[in-house]
């Protein structure tokens, strides 16, 4: 029977890979998550309120998500090898002409739309490939692929600090564009994997014996249908107000740090020492989940949970230090999410069903993203106070945890159900025709 089974891997060139997504995360997500540099001085240049200097990063991030179905379904049709290389090309492009420094609408454009294109086009097949590549090591083999953004946001923190200084925001725009463009190596060195057969059939041609043959391979399809799912959906309840809660606290934090008096510096080394502490989230959580200690969706809900109490407690930091704790364990939770909300997305609907469950998760999620950072910065400029964004981000985060505790109970009724019949259909019958008990 193996002879028609096409198995992922789960190892040799699975590992380039894996390091092939390491850095194509970081010179994406990493490359994001360090926006909140830029945020004053292009505040300041065009003289604007916050909440409209927001903007540029709502459409990052909106555009990011919004891809998410565009890029799955590019991925489908060609590969992930293709859809990794045009993302790095996006992304250049909108480093490059953002740079021009035309108007504040130019940055919505460029940042905001070809950034965000570019980050989505590259980030999910990297993703995606490497759930294709693993089975047994997943969560272990994505915690490693997604610690490039932290690795790359430890250094990118003083690096873009010091190329603003020397170079302006503009220059250090471009700069950041040239090495983006490094994302089409990490795509060439992307090898698509051949899909494998499904289950049902593997088992019917092992039945089969020597007369099976293989049958005609099929392109896959966006299934959009995996919407009815009402696991999937209430998934993607949690991806809105998880992603509205995700993307406020490194915008807000270094804008926070200066408000009490800090050298721009030192909100710089707040964000390293964030980045190091998402790093270790990762892979302790990675490695939890691949030891199965709890169930995916159990281990979600728990720091999901963790992560809003400490940014409702991250305002009372009036100094560098306490600040840095709360940055640390906001790090190391951040992490431990990360780590595995994507890949529970394979609990949920298959692996056959992954590429298109990302599609939309990602797309969905966008609302919270687009909505989240701009609210944030309404908030604070009513209140004239950072900590409102803070107790905002805590707020939807524990939110979301609900859905993810609905999520698992629904699936484990699913699970007990689908082992009830199971079990009756695999059970001996009590009696036999024209035999008397």
């Amino acid at each position: 029977c193996s002879r028609y089974s096409r198995r992922p891997p789960d190892g040799g060139y699975g590992w380039v890979v894996v390091a092939s997504a390491f850095f194509t995360v970081g010179l994406t997500a990493a490359v994001l998550k360090n926006f909140g540099l830029f945020f004053l001085d292009i505040q300041n240049h065009f003289g604007v309120p916050l909440s409209t200097t927001s903007w540029v990063t709502s459409t990052t991030i909106a555009m990011f998500h919004l891809g998410g179905p565009v890029a799955s379904a590019l991925t489908l049709q060609f590969s992930q090898r293709v859809v990794i290389m045009v993302g790095g090309l996006l992304t250049t492009s909108g480093m490059v002409l953002a740079s021009l420094d035309l108007s504040l609408p130019w940055l919505y454009l460029s940042m905001g739309i070809l950034q965000g294109l570019g980050i989505s086009f590259s980030w999910i097949p990297a993703n995606s490939m490497v759930s294709h590549y693993f089975v047994r090591w997943r969560p272990i083999a994505y915690a490693i692929a997604s610690s490039g953004e932290c690795v790359f946001a430890v250094m990118f923190s003083p690096f873009f600090q010091w190329l603003i200084e020397a170079y302006t925001w503009q220059g250090a725009l471009l700069i950041i564009g040239g090495l983006q463009l490094n994302l089409c190596v990490c795509g060439a060195l992307m090898r698509p994997l051949e899909t494998t057969q499904s289950p049902a059939q593997e088992t019917k041609d092992c039945l089969e014996g020597d007369d099976a043959t293989l049958p005609p391979k099929r392109k896959t399809i966006f299934q959009c249908s995996l919407l009815t799912k009402p696991e999937l959906f209430l998934y993607i309840l949690f991806a809105i107000f998880a992603a509205a809660g995700f993307f406020i606290p490194p915008l807000f934090l270094v804008p926070f740090a200066n408000s009490l008096g800090m050298d721009k510096y030192w909100p710089a080394s707040i964000l390293s020492v964030l980045a190091l502490a998402d790093l270790v989230g990762r892979l302790i959580c990675g490695w939890i989940a691949n030891v199965r200690l709890l169930r995916n969706l159990q281990l979600l809900t728990m720091v999901t949970t963790l992560l809003g109490v400490v940014l409702l407690l991250l305002p009372i930091s009036h100094n560098y230090w306490v600040i840095l704790v709360f940055a640390s364990l906001y790090g190391f939770l951040f992490g431990c999410v990360v780590a595995i909300h994507v890949t529970s997305i394979v609990d949920i609907v298959g692996l056959e069903g992954f590429d298109s469950g990302l599609g939309l998760f990602m797309m969905f999620r966008s609302i919270g993203g687009f909505i989240g950072p701009p609210a944030a910065g309404w908030l604070v400029d009513q209140t004239k106070d950072y900590s409102t964004a803070f107790y905002l981000s805590g707020l939807c985060l524990i939110t979301s945890a609900v859905f993810v505790v609905v999520v698992d109970s629904l699936l484990q009724k699913r699970k007990a159900v689908e082992a009830e019949v199971h079990q009756a259909i695999n059970k001996p019958e009590d009696w036999e025709p024209g035999k008397v008990k």
